[in-house]
């Protein structure tokens, strides 16, 4: 597998939050194997290759996949407008973490924790969600840029829902990392977009 291929899985898990945040925000409902597979990348300290963080497989990056190539197509029909909203907005969010120590060191330490729950009730049960989404809460939430998510207020203002959407920000937060660490930039967005789709449309495969 190549770097750039590398990069766009990493950058196809933000788009996958993103694409999650907004199905949740619509319809309160996301599918558990995807919500899993990226809160699983959330407790992955040393994974062998980029793929080891979603689990060894790309299967549940599918949704993300298509939302990035949507937004690298730029093709109004089928522009996921939302979600590429929320993709662009937790790349800026992670260069705000990354500049901010005091709260690297806090995510690693709850992120511990988490763990230890993860291990008592298993990886998507409410209480490591709520866990999850608490920490986003503490943390980037604090920051003067947020992410306003859109959607039908029954669903965003049911508990469960809402610390589902901000589990999956906190998610899409630790792959935007991944990808800046994997030499991901975002002017590659906007001038390597043609190197980019050719690459991912072999990732696209049925």
């Amino acid at each position: 597998m190549s770097s750039t291929q590398d990069q766009l899985i990493a950058l196809a898990a933000v788009f996958q939050a993103a694409a999650l945040v907004d199905k949740l925000a619509r319809t309160g409902q996301a599918s558990e194997a995807d919500v899993g597979c990226l809160l699983g990348s959330l407790l992955v300290r040393d994974p062998k290759n980029t793929l080891d963080v979603y689990g060894g497989d790309d299967l549940n990056l599918r949704e993300g996949y298509k939302a990035l190539a949507s937004a690298l197509e730029r093709n109004p029909a089928s522009l996921q407008r939302d979600p590429l909203r929320y993709a662009l907005a937790l790349l800026g969010l992670e260069r705000q973490l990354a500049k901010r120590e005091d709260m690297l060191q806090v995510v690693g330490t709850r992120l511990d924790q988490i763990q230890l729950q993860v291990g008592h009730f298993g990886l998507t049960h409410d209480n490591v969600v709520a866990a999850c989404g608490g920490l986003y809460q503490d943390t980037i939430s604090t920051f003067r840029q947020r992410i306003q998510v859109q959607g039908d207020m029954r669903f965003l203002q049911q508990p469960a829902v809402a610390a589902k959407v901000r589990a999956l920000l906190l998610t899409g937060i630790r792959s935007a990392r991944l990808w800046r660490q994997l030499g991901g930039h975002r002017w590659q967005l906007v001038f390597s977009r043609g190197k980019l789709l050719k690459e991912l449309y072999p990732l696209l495969r049925p």
